[in-house]
């Protein structure tokens, strides 16, 4: 018998086994399914509500300026604004535009200054506010920035013209602008 030499080493064409892993295979598709998509859909619904937060702000503010600045353009001219037949009735509609101490330091110079000159002295004024700028505003409290061009004429004298601008302070109360203070500047 002769042996051949391949005969003592037997060949295995069965592959072992492989070893039970102790750890699953990661499915990546499971992770981004399940992990990835909705994180990403999280930060986008908070990026999209914070910035519709802002964008509501923005406007809220731009229509603070707008409405401040008209208000404090046409109260203004109501209080400086008058003819000596109607001016108690010119200026206490005025009055009913401001609010707190200068409401009450307004009502008490027209009452004792203005009304009282405008009678006996046949005074009457007429206000126009070419110009208005806001310089701050929020959804309750504003400042606005206004020129003031003024044409009092005192009984039949020429009338004088004066122009000046003058800081004006707005508190909201309700829905409407009302003046807080007015300071020449």
């Amino acid at each position: 018998m002769t042996e051949t030499p391949d005969a003592d080493v037997q060949t295995s064409t069965e592959e072992t086994p492989a070893a039970p892993s102790a750890r699953r295979p990661i499915r990546w598709s499971r992770v981004f399914a399940f992990g990835v998509v909705p994180a990403l859909a999280l930060i986008l619904a908070v990026a999209g509500g914070l910035l519709f937060w802002r964008d509501r702000g923005t406007d809220r503010a731009d229509q603070a300026r707008e409405d401040s600045v008209a208000a404090a353009r046409s109260i203004a001219i109501a209080m400086l604004t008058y003819e000596p037949q109607t001016v108690e009735q010119q200026l206490g509609a005025a009055k009913e535009q401001l609010t707190g101490a200068f409401r009450d330091t307004y009502g008490s110079m027209i009452d004792t200054v203005v009304v009282p000159g405008a009678k006996e002295q046949q005074i009457s004024a007429v206000t126009d506010v070419p110009a208005a700028a806001s310089v701050s505003a929020d959804a309750g409290h504003a400042v606005v920035l206004l020129f003031v061009n003024q044409t009092v004429t005192v009984g039949t004298n020429p009338p004088t013209n004066t122009a000046s601008s003058v800081r004006v302070t707005l508190d909201k109360v309700g829905d409407q602008w009302l003046v807080s203070n007015f300071q020449p500047i």
